[in-house]
């Protein structure tokens, strides 16, 4: 079964969010998010509605999905609401026992990723990343 028709516009919706973020947590960002979708294309329908909720930006959905976060820490970037924008959330005890090791392994690498002091992420097209 492949994902539900809305997943091409969350995608957009998300690509498009994302030029709003540094330069660097942008191409990290995109990269991250091409490969996920693209994971989950073929995803059955119980994990594509799951991979979607997660993802998804929703006025009737809480806090907590990535669309909706970032999109909520753009706005406040913008208005100058904080001193310093930190882009993402702490992710609970709870939720990360919920991840399967293959996920824990991508939040590592994407961690590794993040974290590299005084690095700028390119993406090639073939989308392996220099520095």
């Amino acid at each position: 079964a492949a994902m539900p028709g809305g997943a091409r516009g969350l995608y957009r919706r998300i690509l498009l969010l994302h030029r709003a973020l540094p330069a660097a947590l942008r191409a990290l960002g995109d990269r991250y998010v091409k490969e996920e979708f693209r994971k989950h294309k073929a995803a059955g329908p119980a994990e594509a509605q799951r991979f979607l909720r997660e993802w998804e930006a929703s006025a009737r959905r809480p806090a907590g999905n990535y669309a909706a976060v970032i999109q909520q820490q753009i706005i406040e970037d913008k208005q100058n609401l904080r001193e310093k924008t930190l882009y993402g959330i702490q992710l609970t005890e709870e939720k990360l026992n919920d991840f399967r090791d293959e996920q824990i392994g991508q939040l590592k690498e994407l961690m590794d990723e993040a974290t590299k002091p005084n690095q700028k992420v390119t993406i090639s097209k073939d989308s392996e990343h220099k520095t």
